[in-house]
């Protein structure tokens, strides 16, 4: 990834231009939108608080879970193919892998962190999925898999995602192991970025999971 790197105008501008662009699609929060068209009123202001798929499908019904789901996930793709689109353009062919890593991490920052929205949003499992299917379908593969049995075993959605976010570097790594990849390294460390970002954002779920207060589902709160 990084071998025929050259830094020069041509990487900042794409650089910059990545991540701006990726951050400020994952800034618009499709469960905050959704919920005001449907009903007025703020998602985070119900349920869990948390401005996401779930916590949509438990308020406002399946129809509005629905757009969320798409909406997020296709954060998470989009972003990654704007990073391959500048780094291809501005970088060259070489640095396509780095353009979407880019993509990934500031579209997911947006989906925590959006400034549309006082810096308050969900906890990023669509958008990281949509960005993953993107840079590596195995690996989508290995957490969805992942995902299913947690949820089927336990109907705890909370812990499923965070059993997904785990499998995120371990997956990435024994796929680049056995592909003899020369960016594990970069790319295990980077996925066990994405999963401790993920992990903080569910530590709420991860107190009430302790103390067996976690909501199941197909409950409503």
């Amino acid at each position: 990834m990084f071998e025929n790197l050259t830094l020069n105008w041509q990487f900042f501008v794409a650089v910059v231009v990545i991540l701006v662009s990726a951050y400020l699609i994952g800034s618009i929060n499709f469960a905050i939108i959704t919920t005001k068209v449907k009903s007025h009123e703020d998602i985070r202001d119900y349920g869990s608080g948390n401005a996401g798929m779930t916590n949509v499908l438990r308020t406002q019904g399946k129809g509005p879970a629905a757009v969320v789901l798409a909406g997020d996930f296709l954060k998470g793709v989009v972003s990654v193919g704007i990073g391959y689109l500048f780094a291809w353009w501005l970088m060259g062919a070489d640095s396509l892998k780095l353009g979407g890593y880019i993509g990934f991490l500031f579209v997911l920052l947006g989906h925590l962190f959006p400034v549309f929205y006082q810096f308050k949003g969900g906890k990023g499992i669509l958008a990281s999925a949509g960005a993953i299917i993107a840079l590596e379908p195995i690996v989508f593969a290995a957490i969805l898999l992942t995902f299913i049995i947690v949820v089927l075993c336990t109907k705890i959605v909370s812990l499923a995602s965070i059993c997904a976010a785990v499998m995120l570097p371990i997956s990435m790594f024994i796929l680049r192991l056995l592909q003899n990849g020369q960016d594990i390294v970069f790319e295990t460390v980077f996925c066990c970025v994405v999963t401790a970002l993920v992990i903080f954002m569910h530590r709420q779920n991860i107190a009430r999971l302790a103390h067996g207060t976690e909501n199941k589902f197909g409950k409503k709160k």
